[in-house]
């Protein structure tokens, strides 16, 4: 455990030796260097973490933590929020929900400090929080070469501290929040500045810290993603359903436990998993009896709702065929990569090359392949490629396609001439 006599991590980790040397054992922290901060549910604590806050110095190492896989909605049910000279604080925004304006003009102040940032901006500007400017922890980690990008990781690596692990899939929207539960999410932010001035001076002596603002500047004003036209096609194992009356009949399915996971607020999941939608589809079940004979179906619970999803399998059966989805796959953009060398050899071709050219310049400048440009937007450059193939029409398309300038700048000459490659 660390004691409160030793000297704060936050303070401490700033001076955490190079990477290229060796480093002593990692210390275990198994709560903050002050304690277990209470948790703030009411309004009047509220506006003293406020005043906290402002007194405070520095940019805000923000988090959430939410209750993916138990609730239908990603919202966040704890917000923790670390600044020097204030401490760390956990807000519950359920009860604090219509309150939280001044909390809003008060970490307008400053950066925020993230990891992952794009996992938990939404929930945060749910609640009408977000960051005047940003640095994402885990894609400057990538930036910088790491491998292994993992909060828990870096911090190890870089700072010499090993943060107390278990409770990141746990239902937080649970109350009152257990005190280890408490521990976790309050050192999820406690190194979290220190970590970012660790990587940006990595960055800085690796001339990419132009990159890495850039990047952060993207993920930070990204629009929310536009809806799935067909979500229930998603559902894992429906490519085990060839026909269209199957698939009408998983997609009435989907349908019907959505409206119930909504209803409920509860996680798709846990109210019939993909399994039992394909199950029930291929097994056909003519009675809720055959139906309450499958796995999952027969169980306590779904037993009252056999009926119920007898009736969407039924109905499914009904439909005209004009009613009836697709067998083909829908694809927004280009077909799969292993399709390419039948369908267009120079696009094929063209990829082959590009890719070449991309992994040779990720290399020499120690990135993910990935963070140099996204996957997608290099295929649908290869697969219809833009009429003026010289680097500055590749450029313009590259822009076009939200590449940031960086990565512009890197990559629009090799690309253009990967282009021109032919089978």
């Amino acid at each position: 455990m660390h004691n409160a006599e030793h000297a704060s991590p936050a303070t401490a980790a700033t001076s955490a030796p190079p990477r290229e040397e060796q480093a002593p054992a990692p210390e275990l922290l198994t709560e903050p260097a002050g304690g277990t901060p209470p948790v703030i549910d009411d309004v009047d604590a509220l506006r003293a973490a406020c005043e906290r806050l402002t007194a405070g110095t520095g940019p805000f190492a923000v988090d959430t933590e939410r209750a993916s896989g138990y609730r239908y909605w990603p919202k966040a049910y704890l917000v923790q929020i670390r600044r020097d000279g204030a401490g760390t604080l956990l807000i519950d925004p359920v009860p604090l929900a219509e309150h939280l304006q001044p909390l809003a003009e008060v970490l307008g102040e400053a950066e925020w400090v993230l990891h992952a940032a794009s996992q938990d901006l939404p929930c945060l500007a749910e609640l009408g929080l977000t960051p005047p400017s940003l640095f994402d922890t885990e894609l400057a980690g990538r930036l910088a070469g790491h491998e292994r990008v993992a909060l828990g990781t870096l911090v190890e690596k870089l700072l010499g501290y090993t943060l107390e692990k278990g409770h990141s899939a746990a239902d937080w929207s649970k109350r009152p929040l257990p005190r280890d539960w408490l521990n976790y999410a309050a050192l999820d932010v406690e190194l979290l500045v220190p970590l970012r001035d660790t990587l940006e001076r990595e960055l800085d002596e690796q001339g990419k810290l132009d990159w890495a603002r850039q990047e952060f500047e993207a993920v930070r004003t990204a629009p929310a993603p536009a809806p799935r036209a067909e979500p229930w096609r998603r559902t894992s194992g429906v490519n085990k359903v060839r026909t269209a009356r199957g698939l009408a009949a998983v997609r009435a399915l989907w349908e019907a436990r959505d409206e119930m996971a909504r209803k409920r607020d509860r996680a798709p999941s846990r109210v019939l998993p993909d399994s039992a939608i394909i199950n029930a589809v291929l097994s056909d079940p003519g009675t809720t009896e055959a139906l309450q004979a499958l796995p999952v179906f027969g169980g306590r619970v779904q037993r009252r709702y056999a009926a119920m999803w007898l009736k969407h399998l039924k109905a499914a059966k009904e439909l005209p065929a004009d009613q009836l989805p697709s067998t083909a796959n829908h694809h927004d953009g280009p077909p799969p990569v292993n399709r390419w060398g039948d369908k267009d050899p120079d696009a094929a071709a063209r990829l082959a090359a590009a890719r070449t050219a991309l992994s040779d310049i990720a290399e020499r400048h120690t990135l993910p392949v990935e963070n140099l440009l996204l996957p997608d937007l290099l295929r649908r450059t290869c697969w219809r490629p833009p009429a003026d193939r010289s680097p500055e029409g590749v450029a313009a398309v590259l822009t076009d396609g939200g590449a940031r300038q960086w990565q512009v700048d890197l990559t629009a000459e090799a690309l253009s001439a990967a282009l021109h490659a032919s089978a």
